[in-house]
């Protein structure tokens, strides 16, 4: 059973999602949270699987509470909430070590998809952004990558499959692996391992 902290200051939203995870055999609401600061305390006491956090807040957005969610609960995985789509809060949220990034503008399907991917240990970006994931540029890289290059290793990083990556950018599934063989050659990787750890090392995403 994955148990969900569910953190929004908006209570019919919060209590939306608390009633939708009732109804799923797999996971629960094992409690709400209205404020960032609620949300530390209760994820402390009640040391959840995951953290559903709201961004925009008062007083304290979900980004101050990020690190001090981890620090009283690190086993829990953290999928942050907002309206905000571009690339920065995206960026920010993964290297800050949140394991998921959703817009409030999800469908239900994919809120319990991320809850289940990131609780099964993988990470999880709204598949509509997957547009927005171009988060270096490309004079980082030894050898320049092209900008759909640079989406691929992102989400390559981030776990997904070339199945699943070809949806989300548009493109086949044999152009994903075209690009990712260009990717491995002119960075020098040979394993996804390596590929995950360069990711990592350039500020990509998080160490969680």
């Amino acid at each position: 059973m994955i148990r969900v902290l569910v953190t929004d200051d908006h209570t019919v939203l919060r209590k939306g999602v608390a009633a939708l995870l009732e109804r799923e055999e797999d996971m629960t609401a094992v409690g709400e949270a209205a404020t960032a600061d609620d949300a530390v305390i209760k994820a402390r006491a009640l040391k959840p699987d995951v953290v559903l956090l709201d961004v925009v807040m008062p007083r304290k957005n979900g980004f101050d509470a990020l690190p001090e969610l981890q620090r009283v609960a690190p086993e829990a995985r953290v999928i942050m909430l907002s309206m905000q789509t571009n690339r920065s809060a995206i960026r920010q949220a993964l290297v800050s070590g949140a394991a998921g990034y959703l817009s409030k503008q999800s469908s239900d399907t994919d809120l319990l998809d991320a809850i289940r991917r990131v609780a099964a240990g993988s990470r999880y970006v709204s598949p509509e952004l997957g547009s927005d994931l171009v988060v270096s540029d490309a004079a980082e890289f030894a050898q320049p990558i092209t900008e759909r290059e640079r989406d691929v290793l992102f989400l390559l990083a981030l776990g997904y499959t070339n199945q699943e990556i070809a949806p989300m950018l548009f493109i086949s599934v044999r152009t994903v692996e075209t690009h990712r063989a260009h990717i491995m050659q002119k960075l020098k990787l040979k394993t996804r391992a390596e590929l995950v750890l360069y990711a990592l090392a350039n500020g990509l995403i998080g160490p969680n």
